[in-house]
């Protein structure tokens, strides 16, 4: 096979559905199909860009309360893949005993080998937080398969961008993304396909 002809994963976006709401992680389903997870601080528009994605208003659930997610959700896109929507990390107004509960849904997740590629949601307008930064320092430290998605790029101007970029630099897949122009969304489908065909054996046959 031509190294240079990579191979492909036609995948119907907008054939979305969610499947279900999981609290703890013993009730996650079975692991049938490649797991995309989709991590992020809370209010980095993670819900927005999920729905963009999909090519739907209110698949994934938008409040205007961050932190309002706090089950892993799973949508079946196309009996492909798996999206799986992280509960959201760094807001700090909810119940303590609640907040440990989510981290340690998300910390088992994480640490399971469920995921095929990890999406990391981060604020383009702002350098990362605390928690980003330690998410970053995971993902540099394990084996784990990931793609950086900047949100609200449309909030920047040009020179603000060049400046953020300087942050990002030393990562080596990196997406500028906005729920409101639809700049990136594409961009992030492609990189899906792509990286599921490539990646997982088997899958990219399956319709």
């Amino acid at each position: 096979m031509n190294e240079n002809i990579k191979p492909q994963m036609a995948v119907n976006w907008h054939n979305a559905e969610i499947i279900a709401s999981y609290g703890k992680f013993h009730q996650l389903p079975p692991q049938t199909l490649p797991e995309i997870a989709f991590s992020g601080r809370s209010n980095v528009g993670k819900s927005s860009l999920i729905n963009k994605l999909l090519n739907r208003k209110s698949l994934a659930r938008v409040s205007s309360r961050p932190g309002k997610t706090i089950t892993i959700n799973y949508f079946d896109i196309d009996k492909k893949i798996f999206i799986v929507d992280l509960p959201g990390y760094g807001y700090a107004k909810i119940a303590k005993s609640e907040k440990e509960r989510f981290s340690l849904l998300i910390e088992k997740y994480l640490q399971s080998e469920r995921i095929s590629l990890l999406v990391q949601l981060l604020d383009f307008r702002h350098p990362p937080s605390k928690d980003d930064l330690m998410m970053l320092d995971f993902l540099r430290q394990t084996d784990m398969d990931y793609v950086i998605i900047l949100t609200k790029a449309d909030k920047l101007k040009k020179r603000e961008r060049e400046k953020m970029r300087e942050i990002y630099k030393e990562y080596k897949e990196v997406i500028e993304f906005s729920s409101e122009t639809g700049e990136g969304v594409d961009d992030l489908r492609a990189f899906i396909e792509e990286y599921v065909a490539e990646s997982t054996e088997g899958y990219a046959e399956q319709s």
